[in-house]
């Protein structure tokens, strides 16, 4: 008797201690098993006799759910209605909810009952279930420039607690504005599972650069990170406002090329037909945007516009350009000139711009163009003149030949570096290649022909004094010319170089004796004359000399002797 006296006083304690305590609470999460602590695991005093779990049911009477006593291992089921099957007991005397719903949405109370003691630990128990990806639905096809248009409903169904959810664009977030930006957003119930769906309708007034952008929308919820809907792009609707025509073709624009123009126009969509003004003449082309000007010559120069069919004041121009290049060179081909004459090159050029001109002689630059005064052999070859201007180039050229007669430059000798040979040159020039002649027999002859101008070498040895002759001729003509040269016998005997010239300083010596005779010949000749004219100029006089006769004797005899 006084025991149970005393544990009923205890159970009163035990409730009215856990009223006053703060309530736990768990979050289960929906469809999946919920596990429901009893203080945390504390929960085997000394002497204990049973754990018991109960509820608060909807209508806020008790309810049990089950019985465990301390030395059993099964509990005992006391629930009758829809836990009967759902609850049981882990070893650590948590409550185990299979299929949590939205209907565990309560207070489950853990009773432990000792010998000495009886504590409830009451556990209020809440449900979630995450949100999936939202989805845009309901989508406008089209928006329209400027009109406020609904562009569909952001939709995330069967969630507890309810999303929220975020219209983006590119990324940034859209704000009601109650005018050009209106967002509605509703929250239901499903009646079967108490589960929320959030719809968030957007109105929205897109601009013409709306075009590219993209639209998503963000359910946000406290059980996970941010879900984020697959992103929507709109096609903007708006009036062309400006037309466009554009030179599709590579540039420069040459004759024979053919040319496209392009009309666009900024509306959308966009038009399909356009009228081309071709030099003053309309030419309209349905279903495409384009017209092609085929093999263009340079009168196709000029203004050229396209417009819209309907409105024919919405037009843009463009000015083609043909580039154009004419050259005309004199002479071309092979020209053939005589050693001496002279060449007028000349050349004329018309073009759609500054041309550039270069020369080039057997592939080397030229300064200018070149002028010929009087030819010579090295002007012969090749002249190529290129002319260009952007994406057009010219090449003409004529091949240069110098013919004449041929004329030796020189003859010479010297000896051998062996001294015991004498080789002559003869250096001549013409063209064609003159052929040369020895008037004696030789060795070793050599021979370079460069540029008109040919060397000929001839080795001798002289057994006498020689007169050689080098005679070079073409089929234009000959020219001839002489040498002396000394025996080389003679010459090694007596030191050949040093008769030679002994023999030219003899002819020397001879040459200035015989002068210096002529010159006292000539001096004796005009004192006689002078003598004599003195003599007539005193009989002329008739004037007697003073003196006696033996003086006048031997004036007499002295000047009898100045005549012999």
């Amino acid at each position: 008797m006084h025991s149970g006296i005393w544990l009923f006083g205890a159970f009163i304690a035990a409730v009215m201690f856990s009223q006053g305590s703060c309530i736990e609470t768990v979050i289960g999460l929906y469809g999946e098993t919920i596990e429901v602590p009893c203080n945390n695991g504390n929960n085997k005093p000394d002497g204990l006799i049973f754990t018991k779990w109960k509820y608060v049911k909807d209508d806020g009477t008790p309810g049990d759910l089950l019985v465990k006593q301390a030395q059993k291992d099964e509990a005992i089921m006391s629930a009758t209605d829809g836990y009967k099957n759902r609850v049981s007991i882990a070893d650590n005397s948590s409550l185990l909810i299979t299929q949590g719903m939205l209907a565990d949405q309560r207070v489950f109370t853990c009773m432990v009952v000792s010998l000495t003691n009886l504590k409830e630990y009451p556990v209020e128990v809440k449900v979630y279930k995450k949100p999936s990806v939202p989805v845009i639905k309901n989508k406008a096809k089209e928006l329209e420039n400027g009109k406020l248009t609904k562009l569909g409903d952001c939709v995330v169904e069967s969630v507890n607690p309810a999303a929220e959810l975020i219209w983006m664009k590119n990324n940034q977030p859209l704000v009601d504005d109650g005018k050009t930006i209106i967002i509605t957003s509703t929250v239901t119930k499903e009646p079967a599972t108490g589960l929320s769906s959030t719809s968030s309708s957007l109105q929205y007034t897109a601009r013409k650069d709306d075009m590219t952008s993209q639209f998503t929308c963000i359910a946000k919820h406290v059980l996970v990170p941010n879900q984020v809907s697959a992103p929507e792009t709109f096609q903007i609707h708006y009036p062309t406002e400006k037309v466009s025509l554009q030179v599709v073709s590579q540039s420069p624009i040459r004759e024979g090329d053919n040319v496209t123009l392009k009309c666009q126009a900024d509306g959308n969509p966009p038009p399909t037909s356009f009228n081309f003004n071709i030099k003053g003449q309309k030419v309209t082309v349905t279903n495409k945007d384009v017209y092609t000007l085929t093999g263009v010559t340079r009168a196709d120069s000029g203004l050229y516009k396209c417009s819209l069919l309907d409105k024919e004041e919405m037009e843009s121009t463009q000015i083609i350009t043909v580039s154009f290049l004419d050259v005309s060179l004199i002479p071309t081909g092979k020209v053939l000139k005589m050693f001496g004459e002279s060449l007028v090159v000349s050349l004329e050029k018309n073009a759609s711009t500054e041309a550039k001109v270069t020369w080039t002689k057997d592939n080397r630059k030229l300064e200018n163009l070149p002028i010929f005064s009087k030819l010579t052999y090295a002007d012969a070859g090749l002249y190529v003149c290129d002319v260009s201007i952007e994406g057009i180039r010219r090449s003409l050229s004529f091949e240069l030949t110098v013919e004449g007669t041929p004329r030796i430059l020189s003859l010479t000798k010297h000896r051998s570096n062996d001294g015991k040979n004498k080789i002559l040159t003869c250096e001549a020039e013409g063209l064609p290649k003159p052929d040369v002649q020895w008037s004696v027999n030789g060795t070793n002859d050599e021979m370079s022909y460069v540029n008109g101008k040919a060397i000929y070498k001839l080795t001798v040895v002289p057994s006498k004094n020689l007169t050689v002759t080098c005679h070079v001729t073409n089929k234009l003509g000959f020219d001839m010319k002489d040498i002396s040269v000394f025996s080389l016998f003679k010459e090694e005997t007596s030191n050949p170089e040093k008769n030679e010239y002994g023999a030219e300083q003899a002819k020397l010596i001879v040459g200035v004796v015989v002068g210096i005779f002529l010159a006292a010949a000539l001096v004796g000749l005009i004192y006689w004359l002078y003598i004599k004219k003195s003599r007539q100029g005193s009989w002329k006089t008739g004037e007697k000399e003073a003196g006696t006769s033996e003086e006048s004797k031997k004036l007499e005899e002295n000047n009898h002797k100045a005549d012999v």
